[in-house]
Order: structure tokens, then C-alpha cells, then sequence
């Protein structure tokens, strides 16, 4: 059998990382990237998106949202039934389902990838959520060479709506963590907050959630006097209380929404 052929488009750290474990596991990679000087051992560097495309099993579009409507029209001339287009951007569930049109209108197959981890350490092994009408043959292709896929079913766009959900957890908690670091810097006690902050992420489990998600509803009223002092001790500390003021926000919502319940509304 001759040899599954993948085109990478996009050679930026992520598709280089991808395409130089695709060559590893022994598939025959074409790449194309305009800023790209070189590309990894064993990647033939084609002409344009359009030459990666022609005759390759699979198609990955490995760039950024704001393009990645052009390099599907680009790549479009070279695809045909019988091939994969995933399209592995981070980007909304709307901008998929347009990349999923430009394809289809070409005979091939759609398959939105949503990436759950930081690709740099872990190239093909990173793990993906896929949908689409192409996700089954992604993941029957690239899942033996070492890929993590979970297949969503053949809506375009699903992937990416999980993905985005997940980061609003993922980004939101971030801003969490830097908002109380730099409080407690200003504050002269940075490391005990760094220490609190991992104890926590350390014992993290389904009934800490569920702690956080019930508690916060029983107890709105008395917490937002208290993320209101909070608050109010960032603002004396020269930190912007930007996730402070929207938790504040959410726990008045939550007791808009007991007192409604209590009141038969």
C-alpha cells in the first residue's frame, strides 16, 4: 500500500510539530506556509496550499481563524471526494461551519478539530475533539499514527463550541489566578498566594466543583459582601479588580434568581 500522504498547511510551531511526527511515523508530508524559510526534515515544501492539496489523503489547515476561510479557498483547487479537510484553527462555531462550506462545495470531506492542549510537546499527540462529516475517517487515518481523538458526529462546529466552552473555564481561571497574585504582590505576601492557589488546583475534583457551583448559589447573598471587600482591598492596592467585579456580578445574579424562586416568579 503506498504510503498515507498528509499536507500541512501552516508550518508555525504547531505545524511543525504535527508534521514533523507525521514524517516520524512514516507518512509522506507536503507542507506549505508563505512565511515559512525551511520546514522539518522530511517535509517536501510545496508552491501554494493548493499543490499541498492535490493528491493528499488528508488536509491539515494549521494557521489562525482571521485566515482560515482564505487558505480553505486556496487549498480548494487541489481537493476532491476522497479527502480530508480538517481544519485545526481555534476559532468560533460559525467560522467552521463557512471553512466547512468552501470544502464541501469541493467533493471532499469536512472535519473540525478542536485541539485541547498546547500542541509544543506534544505534536500528533495532542489531544483533539473532531466533528464533522470527514471526523470518522480523520480519526480512522491519524488515530493509529498516535492521535487522541474523540469524533463529536457530523456537525461542523461542535468541536470548536466545546472547545470554547472549556476556555472560558480554562482562560477564566487564568485571570483569576494573575488578578490574586498581583494583589497579594502588592499586598507583600506573593508566595503564600501562589502556595494557597496550587493546594487548591492540587485537590481539585468533581465534588470541589460541585462545592463551588451549589455553594455559590446557597450562599450569594453572604459572598458578595465578601468579594465586594475583596474588591474593594484591590482597588487599595493598586490592581484592577477585573474578575473580582464580575464575580460580584454573577453572585448577584444568582441571588436575583434564589429571591425569584422564593417568591414564586
Amino acid at each position: 500500500m503506498a504510503p498515507l500522504t498528509v499536507a500541512v498547511l501552516g508550518l508555525g510551531e504547531a505545524g511543525s510539530a504535527i508534521a514533523g511526527d507525521l514524517v516520524a511515523a512514516g507518512v509522506s508530508v507536503r507542507g506549505f506556509d508563505p512565511a515559512a524559510g525551511d520546514a522539518p526534515a522530511g517535509v517536501e515544501l510545496v508552491a501554494d496550499a493548493r499543490a499541498a492539496a492535490a493528491g493528499s489523503d488528508v488536509v491539515l489547515s494549521v494557521n489562525a481563524a482571521t485566515v482560515a476561510v482564505e487558505v480553505a479557498r486556496s487549498a480548494a483547487g487541489g481537493l476532491g471526494p476522497g479527502q480530508v479537510y480538517a481544519d485545526l484553527n481555534t476559532a468560533g462555531a460559525a467560522l467552521k461551519r463557512t471553512v466547512a462550506e468552501v470544502v464541501d462545495a469541493t467533493g471532499a470531506a469536512f472535519a473540525d478539530v478542536a485541539l485541547m492542549t498546547p500542541v509544543p510537546g506534544r505534536g500528533l499527540r495532542t489531544p483533539a475533539l473532531v466533528s464533522g462529516v470527514g471526523a470518522d475517517e480523520l480519526a480512522r487515518l491519524l488515530g493509529p499514527l498516535g492521535m487522541p481523538i474523540e469524533v463529536l458526529g457530523a456537525e461542523p462546529g461542535a468541536a470548536a463550541t466545546r472547545k470554547l466552552l472549556r476556555s472560558v473555564f480554562t482562560k477564566g481561571l487564568a485571570a483569576a489566578c494573575i488578578e490574586s497574585t498581583r494583589a497579594a504582590r502588592a499586598a507583600g505576601c506573593e508566595e503564600w498566594m501562589r502556595a494557597e492557589i496550587a493546594d487548591v488546583l492540587a485537590g481539585a475534583d468533581a465534588a470541589l466543583l460541585e462545592r463551588l457551583l451549589t455553594g455559590s448559589e446557597r450562599h450569594a447573598t453572604r459572598r458578595i459582601h465578601e468579594v465586594r471587600d475583596a474588591r474593594e482591598l484591590l482597588g487599595e492596592l493598586g490592581v484592577e479588580p477585573r474578575v473580582s467585579a464580575a464575580a460580584e456580578g454573577w453572585l448577584a445574579e444568582l441571588e436575583a434568581e434564589r429571591e425569584g424562586v422564593g417568591h414564586g416568579r
